[in-house]
């Protein structure tokens, strides 16, 4: 049996279609090779002298930016930096970067998912999104569904990336001793159905109603409902999260709350919820932020914040009803509705 088809085998296919897909492709080869260094660099972890240390800086949106944090940013920068883009937007610049006027594609990331968790030794990540050029920032003035492509890689027990052009979804491996990515899965498809939801609990009391009542209806398992048993995830790592859910299923929730500052949500439109919601339907499931599709977005700002809930598509859909029709938990189970199990 032969080896795996690589990455560089699926990219150079895609980019034989035109000139852009050249240029996109050409960018996705050079996100992978940036992340088999970074790979390296988190694996060592402390042995390479990066700490996951805060450094006094911040990013866009106010983190602390840590050593890990800008040194990632500064390999996915080197690794663009022969590609002719038009604009680029990294969560760990203020503001958007004009770059070739005539470049076909522009591309918006966030170099390290997750690097809060790096001395926890939990799985993080690098997410990407490849928009049409647009004359600079205002390629990403339009709505996620005019992605080009959009992936995210996964340092854990293994390096995977997950990519999508709009023609499906495939996952690839790092293979390290070759120092090439090799294809494991394709045409991935997230399950209908789950048994798996993943929220942070601990925000309960600040949630709105909509997003209690579905929560309610899990933990009431087979007594409630929905007539089954649920199991609650929650890493705390959004690549993670994903990763679960292209594999096994699942629903994720970061919705919007009444704490100060998470009206809107916590995750960022342009580099976090597009390229996943992308990558979620390319896979058969969905993502909204409760009561819209996130690819309808129209973004009014570089690093806007919103809420997502996305996986398996029945599940979205469910919490997507109750968001849009307050009625729906009674009809549900008029005796069960509201009763909040899940409360201290």
């Amino acid at each position: 049996m032969g080896q795996a088809p690589t990455l560089f085998q699926h990219t150079r296919s895609y980019a034989a279609q035109d000139a852009r897909s050249r240029t996109v492709a050409s960018a996705v080869n050079a996100i992978a090779a940036a992340a088999i260094e970074i790979s390296e660099l988190i694996g060592h972890g402390s042995l390479a002298g990066i700490t996951g240390a805060a450094q006094g800086g911040r990013n866009a949106d106010g983190d602390a930016q840590t050593d890990l944090d800008l040194h990632v940013d500064a390999l996915i920068r080197a690794a663009l930096r022969p590609i002719p883009i038009d604009a680029l937007v990294s969560e760990e610049s203020v503001e958007a970067e004009r770059g070739d006027a005539a470049a076909p594609i522009a591309i918006a990331y966030d170099p390290l998912d997750g690097s809060s968790n790096i001395d926890t030794n939990v799985s993080v990540g690098t997410i990407f999104s490849i928009m049409p050029a647009g004359g600079g920032v205002a390629a990403f003035s339009r709505p996620g569904s005019e992605q080009l492509a959009a992936g995210f890689v996964i340092y854990g027990p293994q390096t995977s990336l997950v990519l999508t052009v709009g023609d499906g979804v495939d996952i690839f491996t790092l293979d390290r001793q070759e120092r090439v990515f090799r294809r494991i899965g394709s045409q991935v498809q997230v399950p209908v159905t789950t048994a798996e939801y993943a929220i942070n609990a601990s925000n309960y009391r600040h949630w709105d109603q909509p997003v209690r009542d579905f929560i309610d209806e899990c933990v009431a398992g087979a007594d409630g409902p929905r007539g089954k048993e649920f199991n609650m995830r929650w890493i705390g790592s959004l690549v993670a999260e994903a990763y679960r859910i292209l594999r096994r299923g699942g629903v994720f929730l970061y919705p919007g709350d009444g704490r100060e500052g998470y009206g809107e949500g916590r995750l960022r439109l342009l580099y976090e919820a597009n390229p996943m919601a992308f990558i979620m339907e390319q896979a058969g499931g969905a993502a909204v932020t409760g009561r819209s599709r996130v690819l309808d977005l129209l973004p009014g700002s570089i690093h806007q914040r919103v809420p997502l809930v996305m996986g398996s598509i029945e599940k979205v859909r469910h919490i997507e009803l109750l968001h849009n029709d307050p009625a729906a938990a009674s009809r549900v189970a008029p005796l069960f509705a509201r009763r909040g199990l899940f409360r201290a």
